[in-house]
């Protein structure tokens, strides 16, 4: 006779997108967890519904004898990590529903660590995501290393099922991965649940190669800033953004005020204003290059990007308000 099969206590979310290398450097962090491997599953979420990852994942399926459950699950209609983590929770066995990405390293205890710091009464926990970056970084691999001090990220966290059936889980509308994650930690503390810290629960999550002038790009995600904020407005003050980006803003205005000056053939009014456009742009150059690489390129790279970030984070938030409906963040 069969002996019955351990029930599941864990479920490993991994939404992923056209990334088989990287999925696949994740899958085997988690297939080696210091933990009972018929008490936990690994359900992989594709966003891009590829052919090629759900083979990819069958194939390793395949060939687990006696470890952990891997399935396969593509995302339909609304796409996004969001979406694609609401249908993976939604299918999962667990009561526990830990959440990483494709691009990160478990390390080999990261499940124990996690499940030990949700004790009784503990709706969430938040691991600690390791990003080594080089000693004089790029401005971009400085920027990316502040997930390591975000309070609730996705890469790194565990949540109970019942919590997130209470909250409705993820909002889909984040379709970027950018935010979703705090709006899902809002509304945990929203609804007074407690959300604590396993520093012992740890991911490595190494700095991915960017192109040239990669932060041009991201700024499309400023506008899941407007939501955030419409959604709690107390909460995103507090804890993301205390005021209103003044600065982004006052160069944003001194350059389309020289414009309309040239524009309306007011030379010198436009001389005086492209001044404080130039002098704002040098300044917001000269601090972002402190403590990064001085190498031709990434100086080139900050040159640039450096005079069109904060016209294009404005113009993001504007889209985000004409969106959303809320006001400037």
């Amino acid at each position: 006779m069969n002996e019955p099969r351990t029930p599941i206590q864990v479920s490993v979310i991994v939404p992923t997108c056209r990334r088989p290398d990287l999925l696949a450097r994740c899958l085997r962090a988690l297939l080696a967890q210091d933990f009972p491997a018929d008490a936990y599953e690994i359900i992989v979420c594709d966003d891009a519904a590829s052919i090629g990852t759900q083979r990819q994942v069958q194939a390793l399926a395949a060939r687990q004898r006696g470890g952990p459950r891997v399935s396969y699950l593509a995302v339909r209609g609304t796409r996004g990590p969001a979406a694609a983590r609401n249908l993976g929770w939604r299918q999962a066995q667990g009561d526990i529903i830990a959440f990483t990405d494709d691009d990160t390293i478990a390390r080999p205890d990261w499940l124990a660590q996690g499940v030990l710091a949700l004790q009784p009464g503990v709706h969430a926990v938040a691991g600690r995501t390791e990003m080594p970056i080089p000693a004089v970084p790029t401005d971009y691999e400085r920027d990316a290393a502040g997930l390591t001090r975000a309070e609730f990220i996705t890469a790194n966290c565990f949540v109970r099922r019942t919590a997130l059936e209470e909250v409705g889980g993820f909002d889909s509308r984040y379709t970027m991965a950018w935010r979703e994650d705090s709006d899902l930690f809002f509304a945990l503390l929203e609804r007074g649940m407690q959300v604590v810290r396993a520093p012992q629960a740890r991911v490595l999550h190494p700095v991915r190669p960017a192109p040239f002038a990669a932060g041009l790009r991201m700024q499309k995600k400023v506008m899941y800033d407007v939501l955030l904020y419409r959604k709690y407005p107390g909460l995103y003050r507090a804890r993301v953004r205390p005021r209103p980006p003044w600065f982004y803003l006052a160069v944003a205005l001194s350059l389309a005020a020289a414009l309309a000056a040239a524009l309306a053939g007011r030379w010198t009014a436009a001389a005086m204003l492209a001044g404080v456009w130039l002098a704002l742009t040098a300044w917001f150059f000269a601090r972002r290059l402190a403590g990064v690489s001085h190498a031709p390129r990434h100086v080139a790279e900050l040159a640039l990007t450096s005079a069109a970030i904060p016209v294009l984070s404005i113009a993001w938030r504007v889209v985000g308000v004409v969106r959303y409906g809320a006001r400037f963040p």
